[in-house]
């Protein structure tokens, strides 16, 4: 029997066209319903798969965290903190055959959002893993400079920061030296960020930079007692011995049980009193000083001679002639009758042509020998550093 309709219902076109219009708006109703909770429920997964994500990354467990962000990019496939997140696990799994991966998914955000700073600084540590300073020195500068979404001050000083260990690691130091110029200036008075600005000047092996950024710190906290050691040693490995000593006194005075400074003062003291060509001193002690320096040589070059069973008396034929300490030997003994004349006013170059055979023989046993002590170390830091030794 055919299905017919109610005979309350209206039969014509218009009424019969509204129901079924109403009909679908109902149903269409209740499918975006569904698709809206289903989309929800999804998103609601994700986030809970991002920060389960979170958590296995932060304990460094990269394949679970790797997995747990796949998971949540699969319910919610347009969220670029998952993809960032994701790029980020599979970048620090030291997997080399996830760096492209995470590259891809980071390049992609960058081309959406260039001027996004985490994403440069994560395109930054992907570029130093591959070890392409060209590259990580690019995306890090675009991270200094780019949009963070909080704490920009602090973000950028620690990509700067990040950037210059990156290139100390590298051997990179002159770089490294124009980016710690850059993060010098930029620093807010706070001795903290001073002290590590000097640390890394340090290994730089910029002293004298180090050395501006502790005198800044000793400005507004002249008691600070990483400063005043730091100070006292980026001085003395910039051979201002004088300025090293007033800081090194400083220190020892202040914390005895600073066993380096204390050390470093010793010899700073023993520069300062060995050295002949100090400012501000008479030709009586100048001369002094040469004769004492040239015996000293004599005892270090004796000393490592026998450490080395080399013989130095000349009138043994068996004697080594070709070892650089038998020659040193003999110029020492050239030179030495000519020290009566230290006081004689034409011999104006005298004091250099001793001081010369007392530099040759602390510059060549320390090469055969080792490191000296003591005077002799005194001695050798005057030879290598003389033009930065106060005149």
């Amino acid at each position: 029997m055919p299905w017919k309709l109610p005979n309350r219902i209206p039969r014509s076109g218009p009424v019969i066209l509204l129901i079924l219009t109403f009909g679908a708006v109902v149903g269409f109703a209740a499918v975006g319903h569904l698709v809206t909770r289903y989309t929800l429920n999804q998103q609601a997964r994700g986030r809970s798969l991002y920060q389960q994500g979170l958590a296995e990354a932060s304990a460094g467990n990269y394949d679970d965290a790797i997995e747990a962000f796949r998971a949540a990019l699969t319910c919610d496939p347009s969220n670029s903190q998952y993809q960032l997140s994701l790029a980020r696990a599979l970048r620090d799994s030291n997997d080399p055959a996830y760096l492209d991966e995470a590259e891809s998914y980071l390049v992609a955000l960058w081309q959406r959002t260039p001027q996004d700073a985490a994403v440069n600084l994560a395109l930054a540590r992907v570029a130093a893993h591959r070890g392409s300073i060209d590259d990580a020195t690019r995306y890090y500068h675009n991270a200094m400079y780019g949009v963070w979404n909080s704490d920009s001050d602090e973000n950028r000083n620690r990509a700067r920061v990040e950037l210059i260990e990156y290139l100390l690691k590298k051997n990179a130091r002159a770089q490294a030296d124009s980016e710690l110029i850059a993060l010098a200036a930029s620093l807010p008075r706070d001795s903290t960020r001073h002290l590590q600005a000097a640390e890394l000047f340090i290994q730089a092996q910029d002293y004298s930079g180090a050395l501006g950024q502790y005198e800044y710190v000793l400005r507004f906290d002249p008691v600070n007692a990483k400063a005043l050691a730091g100070a006292g040693e980026a001085a003395y490995r910039s051979a201002d011995y004088t300025l090293a000593q007033r800081f090194l006194r400083n220190t020892v005075s202040a914390n005895p049980q600073d066993e380096t400074s204390r050390q470093l003062l010793t010899t700073t003291d023993l520069v300062l009193h060995a050295d002949p060509f100090h400012s501000h001193i008479s030709d009586a002690e100048r001369n002094r000083r040469i004769a004492a320096d040239f015996a000293q040589a004599e005892s270090r070059l004796k000393e490592c001679a026998q450490k080395t069973n080399v013989n130095l008396n000349p009138t043994e034929p068996a004697a080594p002639l070709s070892s650089p300490l038998f020659s040193l030997q003999q110029h020492w003994s050239s030179v030495k009758p000519d020290l009566q004349h230290l006081e004689s006013p034409a011999e104006t170059d005298l004091p250099d042509a001793v001081m010369d055979v007392v530099f040759q023989i602390e510059q060549q046993t320390a090469e055969t020998c080792g490191q000296p002590q003591g005077l002799d170390l005194a001695l050798l830091l005057i030879s290598e550093k003389r033009e930065a030794v106060p005149q």
